[in-house]
C-alpha cells in the first residue's frame, strides 16, 4: 500500500485504491462475501470475465476525449497488466481483458498518473458520460457541449447520492439536433439548444435498450445550462428512492417511468429540489481549455495510390467549423486495436494535430484539428498503422459488442458474424462504402451493448433448438430502427430468428430488396412503408432448423461445436445482503456522514445518513423475509411492520423521520440532527434484533 501513497497526489484517489486493495485481501481470505465484494469492485471498473480467474477492466473516457499522454498511459497499463489489446466500447470507454484481480489496485494507480480513472465505470452508478464525438468542431452545433459534459461528470463522480442505486444510470450529450449522442435511449440525455441567445438543453429521460427498449420522454423542452446538474441530481434522488432493487429485469429508470408516469415523476423531481444544496450550478464554459492544434510546416508527401486516397477522403473526413481544419474518422474493426498502434497514433496527433483523439459511439476513433494540407501526410502515416480503411460511419462500419469472446452474458458470437458481414458488404455491395444512411449493429445477447435494437438492420445473439434437441447458435434479425434526431428515434422490430450461419444470407436478401425497391427512401422510411410482415415473408424460410448441417453448429470465429454457456451477468452488480453486513454498512455510512460533515459537505453528510437509515430498516425487513425492492417500499413496510405495531418506538413514523431529507435544505444544523437520527435508529433496530435472536 505504501507505493500508492508515494505516487498518487490526490488523497481521495489514494484512499479509493487502498480501499480496493484491502477489500481484495479480505475477499481472498474469505472474510467478505463474494456477492458483496462484487458490488465494490464493479464500481471500481473491475468486471468479471467469461474466462475464469481473470477480469475485464473498463477505463472511463469522459465524453470520449482522450489526450495523447493518456492514450500512452493506457497502452503501458495494457502491456503490463493485460495483453496489449484495447477495446473501444459503444459508450466511449476502453476495456482491457485478462487482468489478475490482485493487480487491479496497482493498475489503477498507474492510470491515475495521467488522470485516467476506472472509478464508476461499471456497477450501479452513473456510468461514463458520453457525448457527440464531434463536440467542439461540429459545423452545426450551437455551442460546444464538452465543458458541460465535463462539469457534470466531475460533479457526480464519487457523489454519495449515486453510489448504490438499484441499477446503472447512463447520460449523454448531443451537440446538435441530429442527436449524435443518441439521447433517446439514455436514462437522461441533453441536446444543445439556444433560446433568445441563451445556451441551454432539451432534456429527455428514461430511455433504454435491452430486451424491452423504451423511448425517452421529454422532461424539459429547454433549461438553461446552470440547471442541468440540479435537475439530474433530482432525477437521481428519485431513481434511488423509488427504483426497483430486487429484480434486475425491472430496475432501470425506464421501468420506474412506465410505472408512475411522467407527470408523477416530474412532481417527485420538483419535490427533491428543496433538499438539493445547489439550486443553480453555473458552468464556466470559457474556463474549459480545449485542445489546441499545433503549428507545423507541411512536409512533402507522395501518395502512391491516388485512387485509394481519394476514396478515403470521400468517406473518412469530417468537416470542422474551424476554418482550414478537418477531422479524420478512423474505422476500427469491432473497436479493437493494439498498443503499438496506439502509441504511434499518440505521437502522430502530438506532432501534427491537437494532441488528442476522440472515441466514438460506433467504436471508432476521430482525430480532430487536422490541417487540410496535412491530409496526404496523415494518410501516409495512418496507412502504416492499417488505419485508412474506407467507410467510416458508413453501412460497412458495423458495430458489435464482445459477445462470447469475453462477456459472461454472450449467447452467440457477435464479433465473428460482424467480421463476416463486413466482408460480404465490401465484396458484394461496394456501393455501401459511401452509404451513411444504413446502420448495422450486432449484440451477443438481449442486453444490447451493441445497440442492435436501434439499428436499421440489427442482429442479436441467441440459440435455437432443433427437432432432435440439438442446440445451434442463432441470430434474431431486427429491422427498421433508427435515429430521427432531436431526441426522437424508432426501435427495430424482431422479424425472424435464423441459425447464425445464415446471417449473411439474411443480410443479402435485405440489401437486395432495399436496392431493388426503396427508390431512394431512407431505410427507416422504407421499412415503415412495407411493414414487418413484408420482410418476414421473404426471410421466414431461413428459420427452418430441420435440416441443419454440421457447420451450422459451429459459431462464427470458432472451430468448435457450439455450447450455450451463460454466466452470471454483472451489468448491475447484484448484491446479496446479509443482516449483519447491513448493520456494519450502516455504521460505515454514519462514519462517512460524519467525515462529510467535518468537511462541511452537508448535502453529502445528509445522504450518507439517509442511506444508513434505509440500510438499517432493510436489515430488519430481511430478517422477517419481507421484500425490499425499493427504498420507498422499505420505508412503508417498516412503518407497517415495526412502528405501527409498537414493536419499535421512534416517537414519529419512520416515514416522517427519514423523509426529512426532502423537506429541509442541507444546512449544518439539519445535517447534524439527521446524522444523530441515523445513529439512534441504528441503535434501536440493533437492540430489537438482538432481543429477537436471544429470545
Amino acid at each position: 500500500m505504501q507505493t500508492f501513497r508515494s505516487e498518487i497526489e490526490n488523497p481521495i484517489v489514494e484512499r479509493d485504491i487502498i480501499e480496493l486493495a484491502n477489500k481484495i485481501e479480505l475477499f481472498n481470505n474469505g472474510k467478505i462475501d463474494e456477492e458483496k465484494f462484487r458490488s465494490l469492485r464493479l464500481a471500481r471498473g473491475v468486471y468479471g470475465q467469461r474466462q475464469e480467474g481473470v477480469q475485464m477492466i473498463r477505463i472511463k473516457v469522459p465524453y470520449g476525449k482522450l489526450k495523447s499522454n493518456q492514450l500512452r498511459r493506457i497502452s503501458e497499463v495494457s502491456d503490463e497488466y493485460s495483453r496489449g489489446r484495447l477495446h473501444i466500447t459503444t459508450r466511449q470507454d476502453i476495456q482491457i481483458h485478462y487482468v489478475d484481480l490482485n493487480r487491479t489496485p496497482e493498475l489503477w494507480a498507474e492510470l491515475e498518473k495521467d488522470e485516467v480513472t476506472v472509478r464508476e465505470a461499471c456497477g450501479n452508478v452513473v456510468r461514463n458520460v458520453t457525448a457527440s464525438e464531434t463536440a467542439g468542431i461540429d459545423v452545426k452545433e450551437p455551442f460546444d457541449v464538452s465543458p458541460y459534459a465535463d462539469a457534470l461528470y466531475k460533479f457526480f463522480l464519487r457523489n454519495p447520492i449515486c453510489q448504490e442505486m438499484g441499477r446503472k444510470f447512463k447520460v449523454s450529450f448531443s451537440s446538435t439536433d441530429e442527436d449524435t449522442g443518441l439521447s433517446y435511449l439514455h436514462d437522461i440525455g441533453y441536446i444543445a439548444k439556444v433560446q433568445n441567445g441563451v445556451r441551454g438543453f432539451k432534456v429527455v429521460v428514461a430511455g433504454g435498450l435491452g430486451s424491452q427498449p423504451r423511448h425517452a420522454d421529454v422532461l424539459f423542452d429547454f433549461i438553461e445550462t446552470d440547471k442541468i446538474i440540479p435537475i439530474m441530481e433530482g432525477v437521481l434522488r428519485v431513481f434511488d428512492r423509488y427504483g426497483e432493487r430486487k429484480s434486475r429485469a425491472k430496475a432501470r429508470m425506464k421501468f420506474l417511468l412506465k410505472d408512475i408516469g411522467l407527470e408523477a415523476f416530474k412532481e417527485l423531481v420538483a419535490e427533491e429540489q428543496k433538499a438539493i444544496e445547489f439550486k443553480s450550478v453555473a458552468i464556466d464554459a470559457d474556463a474549459y481549455v480545449p485542445s489546441k492544434p499545433v503549428s507545423v510546416e507541411v512536409p512533402q508527401v507522395e501518395i502512391k495510390d491516388q485512387e485509394a486516397f481519394e476514396l478515403w477522403k470521400s468517406t473518412n473526413l469530417i468537416p470542422q467549423k474551424q476554418e482550414g481544419y478537418v477531422a479524420i474518422g478512423i474505422k476500427v474493426l469491432l473497436g479493437d486495436f493494439y498498443t503499438d498502434k496506439a502509441r504511434l497514433l499518440a505521437d502522430l496527433v502530438d506532432k501534427y494535430a491537437a494532441g488528442e483523439v476522440r472515441l466514438t459511439l460506433r467504436q471508432n476513433i476521430v482525430i480532430p484539428f487536422v490541417k487540410e494540407e496535412l491530409l496526404p501526410l496523415f494518410y501516409q502515416e495512418l496507412e502504416k498503422l492499417g488505419f485508412v480503411e474506407a467507410g467510416y460511419n458508413k453501412a460497412v462500419d458495423i458495430t458489435a459488442c464482445p459477445g462470447t469472446d469475453t462477456c459472461n452474458l454472450g449467447i452467440a458470437s457477435s464479433t465473428g458474424i460482424a467480421d463476416e458481414l463486413e466482408r460480404v458488404i465490401k465484396a458484394e455491395y461496394p456501393q455501401y462504402l459511401k452509404n451513411e444512411d444504413l446502420v448495422i449493429k450486432i449484440s451477443g445477447c438481449m442486453n444490447a451493448c451493441g445497440q442492435h435494437n436501434m439499428a436499421n438492420i440489427g442482429f442479436q445473439g441467441m440459440s435455437v433448438r432443433t427437432p432432435d434437441k440439438l442446440v445451434a447458435p442463432a441470430l434474431q434479425v431486427l429491422l427498421g430502427g433508427g435515429n430521427l434526431g432531436d431526441g426522437n428515434g424508432v426501435f427495430a422490430d424482431k422479424v425472424v430468428k435464423v441459425p447464425s450461419k445464415r446471417g449473411p444470407e439474411a443480410l443479402r436478401r435485405v440489401l437486395d430488396d432495399y436496392e431493388a425497391n426503396a427508390g431512394g427512401k431512407s431505410y427507416v422510411d422504407y421499412y415503415k412503408e412495407k411493414g414487418q410482415k413484408y420482410f418476414y415473408d421473404f426471410l421466414q424460410d431461413l428459420q427452418d432448423v430441420s435440416d441443419l448441417k454440421p457447420e451450422d453448429f459451429i459459431d462464427w470465429g470458432t472451430n468448435e461445436e457450439y455450447v450455450k454457456e451463460i454466466g452470471v451477468g454483472e451489468c448491475a452488480g447484484v448484491v446479496i445482503d446479509l443482516i449483519a453486513t447491513l448493520f456494519l454498512e450502516s455504521e460505515e455510512k454514519i462514519d462517512n456522514a460524519k467525515e462529510s460533515f467535518e468537511n462541511k459537505v452537508y448535502s453529502g453528510a445528509i445522504y450518507y445518513a439517509y442511506q444508513s437509515l434505509v440500510n438499517s430498516a432493510k436489515a430488519l425487513l430481511l430478517a422477517e423475509n419481507k421484500k425490499t425492492n425499493t427504498h420507498a417500499g422499505i420505508i412503508k413496510d417498516f412503518d407497517e411492520l415495526f412502528v405501527a405495531s409498537d414493536k419499535i418506538n421512534l416517537g414519529v413514523s419512520f416515514a416522517d423521520l427519514i423523509y426529512q431529507i426532502n423537506k429541509f435544505a442541507p444546512t449544518e444544523e439539519f445535517a447534524a440532527k439527521y446524522i444523530e437520527n441515523a445513529n439512534e435508529f441504528l441503535a434501536k433496530v440493533r437492540a430489537f434484533r438482538n432481543s429477537e435472536t436471544v429470545a
